[in-house]
């Protein structure tokens, strides 16, 4: 079974791809990490993208497609894949087609996390790490038992990622409306769009993309 997880930057795409990996035993597709790790192993794919990213240029829609179509070729057609971040535009979902079809697979649900913007901007400015093991809270929803002592390993060190704050959000959320949320219609006329309340609660989105793939 292959799905697209689709929303908003801060949607909860991730926390649940990594759930399907868990409970489903498919393989998160994530081009952002497919991407970097490439270039870390220095794949020819990431000596490509290495070149145009240290030029400061965004990596072109022909290469994140090899991306996937090298990794769908080295998972095999037994495991479903998860696209998480991927297909950004109408061209990438072209492009997806193509791939797709060349290993004999097709899309079986696109899943799409609604979000209320207002509170997708809390979400984010407010959340943090800990510095040591990475373990995550949150200004508002979840701060350590102790104050400023993490939970999990006791550091007392956290950080903030620096694009959590409202302009960038509120622009992701623009690109996202602007840019991938128009691919959607062509997905409904195949009849496998199935939308989610992202803002539920991580047990309940679960719960609800269970439902939809069972």
């Amino acid at each position: 079974m292959d799905i697209i997880l689709l929303g908003p930057p801060g949607a909860g795409k991730g926390t649940q791809a990594h759930r399907l990996v868990e409970h489903h035993g498919m393989r998160q597709l994530s081009t952002g990490d497919m991407l970097r790790g490439a270039v870390s192993a220095g794949t020819p794919v990431g000596i490509k993208a290495k070149a145009i990213m240290d030029r400061g240029e965004l990596v072109s829609d022909d290469i994140v497609s090899e991306l996937i179509d090298a990794e769908l070729a080295a998972m095999g057609s037994e495991t479903g894949a998860i696209f998480d971040g991927y297909p950004r535009t109408e061209a990438q979902a072209r492009m997806l087609d193509e791939i797709l079809e060349r290993h004999g697979r097709k899309l079986d649900h696109v899943i799409e996390l609604g979000v209320n913007e207002e509170a997708l901007v809390e979400r984010i400015t407010g959340r943090f790490t800990c510095a040591k093991c990475g373990e995550g809270y949150h200004d508002v929803f979840k701060q350590p038992e102790t104050e400023g002592v993490c939970d999990k390993c006791g550091s007392t060190e956290f950080k903030r990622r620096p694009d959590d704050n409202e302009e960038t959000v509120r622009h992701r959320m623009q690109v996202y409306r602007s840019e991938t949320a128009p691919i959607l219609p062509g997905y409904e006329k195949r009849g496998i769009v199935s939308r989610i309340d992202g803002m539920a609660s991580i047990a309940d989105v679960t719960h609800a993309i269970d439902s939809i793939l069972a």
